[in-house]
């Protein structure tokens, strides 16, 4: 047995734990491996930041600390690992939900809470967009009126839109893409590409006034169509 020396003087890092996790969990939990899955998710996620916030499987087996607290060969590991959240889903404790990725099918857990719950809906609805390398993906539980703006004119929000419109986002206002936008649909030029580029004309040059054409209006939609002929390719 490894003997630990006790906690040392100053302030240490608290991790809050559910005062239902001693009255409803800790008594039925009678396997090992779930237990220290239990806490390694409570710990894990206050680790983090933002309103939604869950585990990946992959980052789980890349910890070596807490692998090394597993007490089968280190062959047997990962499937010792998976037995543990799979009895944690099956017991209520988390939430599992497997999304595609460019890199693959991951499992994601969050704790069994109200977010957790909420955010498992959403991303069973397909609301999220990909992520970066630590926080693959990104919940959208009230979607951005830009990307609801993107597909309802433009067309449908692939995982690579969505990141070059998150850069967009970055680099100009709101308001400046949506009109963008909605002079793409006006001009028929139904592509990010040419967005992208009335943004960098604008950025030059300096905004026109934002675009408040009515439909129909023909006078207006064929002023557009000619100051921006130069940027569609033939």
């Amino acid at each position: 047995m490894n003997s630990f020396s006790g906690f040392p003087p100053g302030k240490q890092r608290l991790v809050q734990v559910p005062s239902l996790f001693f009255s409803d969990l800790l008594p039925c939990i009678d396997h090992l491996i779930e237990m220290k899955v239990t806490l390694y998710c409570l710990w894990a996620v206050q680790r983090q930041e933002g309103k939604f916030r869950y585990v990946r499987f992959a980052e789980v087996l890349n910890d070596d600390l807490f692998l090394q607290g597993i007490p089968v060969p280190d062959s047997q590991k990962m499937d010792a690992v998976q037995d543990g959240f799979d009895r944690s889903v099956t017991r209520g404790t988390l939430l599992r939900v497997r999304v595609r990725l460019a890199s693959g099918e991951e499992d994601i857990y969050f704790l069994n809470t109200a977010k957790g719950r909420e955010a498992v809906k959403a991303i069973e609805k397909g609301h999220w967009i990909p992520g970066d390398d630590q926080r693959p993906i990104q919940l959208i539980i009230e979607r951005p009126n830009l990307y609801v703006i993107y597909e309802q004119n433009i067309g449908a929000l692939t995982p690579m839109i969505a990141e070059q419109l998150r850069d967009l986002e970055r680099d100009y206002a709101a308001s400046w893409i949506e009109d963008a936008i909605r002079i793409a649909t006006s001009r028929e030029a139904r592509n990010l590409s040419f967005i992208v580029s009335i943004l960098k004309r604008w950025e030059k040059e300096g905004r026109q006034q934002p675009f408040t054409a009515k439909a129909g209006s023909k006078d207006t939609l064929e002023s557009i169509k000619a100051r921006y002929a130069d940027l569609i390719e033939d």
